[in-house]
């Protein structure tokens, strides 16, 4: 029987049990590509985006979030764990990845927590008016070109 006191407890408890099982469960590799693709395409699109505000190509002044800050935000959220977009097991037919992202896979996790960072320095930067903005933009597309290389076919 289960004791009404510890009831409001029991939900959410259940719900994280549910999360766990779920998470330790592994997705469909060929998924885990249309996903890891999605979130590398929105990179992409950002900072394509970035570039054209960065070097004046373009002049938006959209809605709140549409701005350089905005997009460096959302370039930081989705860069915070590239390492998990590559799962072992996660690599289906039609993958871009090198299996080196597995072999080496020290390095290839040293290169995303380089991106990491340099999206957090953009981010930083975009925010708070930084006069480095275009250096720190320079610096994380590098940082995203340089693991491309070694990493995607």
């Amino acid at each position: 029987m289960i004791d009404m006191t510890r009831k409001p407890l029991l939900f959410p408890l259940l719900g994280l049990v549910a999360l766990i099982a779920h998470t330790a469960h592994a997705a469909d590799p060929d998924d885990m590509v249309k996903y890891r693709r999605n979130v590398m395409s929105a990179n992409g699109g950002l900072m394509g985006a970035c570039n054209a505000l960065i070097q004046n190509k373009v002049e938006f002044k959209g809605a709140v979030g549409n701005t350089v800050a905005g997009y460096a935000r959302a370039l930081e959220t989705l860069n915070k764990d590239l390492p998990a977009l590559f799962p072992k097991g996660g690599n289906g037919a039609d993958s871009d990845a090198q299996p080196d992202v597995w072999s080496k896979r020290a390095e290839f996790e040293h290169r995303a927590r380089d991106t990491q960072a340099k999206a957090a320095a953009f981010a930083r930067a975009a925010s708070g008016g930084d006069p480095r903005l275009a250096e720190k933009f320079k610096e994380l597309s590098d940082s995203c070109k340089s693991c491309h290389k070694d990493f995607r076919k």
